[in-house]
């Protein structure tokens, strides 16, 4: 087998697996309150943390470092 065919067989099947999955958890609901409920916790955690990183580094990128503006000067 190639490995291209390799990698097509192996993304088909994690997308089977993945749908297959998705069906699951949405038929029962306690598995589906469960997953909105980590999707809920993931927003809510993750885009906090990440404007912090962004906010950070534009803070550090706007400013030149000590040497430059010494040298400036």
């Amino acid at each position: 087998m190639k490995e291209d065919t390799a990698h097509t067989v192996a993304n088909v099947l994690m997308g089977a697996a993945a749908i297959g999955a998705a069906v699951v958890i949405l038929r029962a609901p306690s598995l589906r309150r469960l997953a909105f409920g980590l999707a809920r916790t993931a927003i809510v955690t993750g885009i906090p943390a990440w404007l912090s990183r962004e906010i950070n580094r534009a803070w550090k990128e706007s400013h030149p470092p000590a040497s430059a503006t010494q040298r400036a000067s």
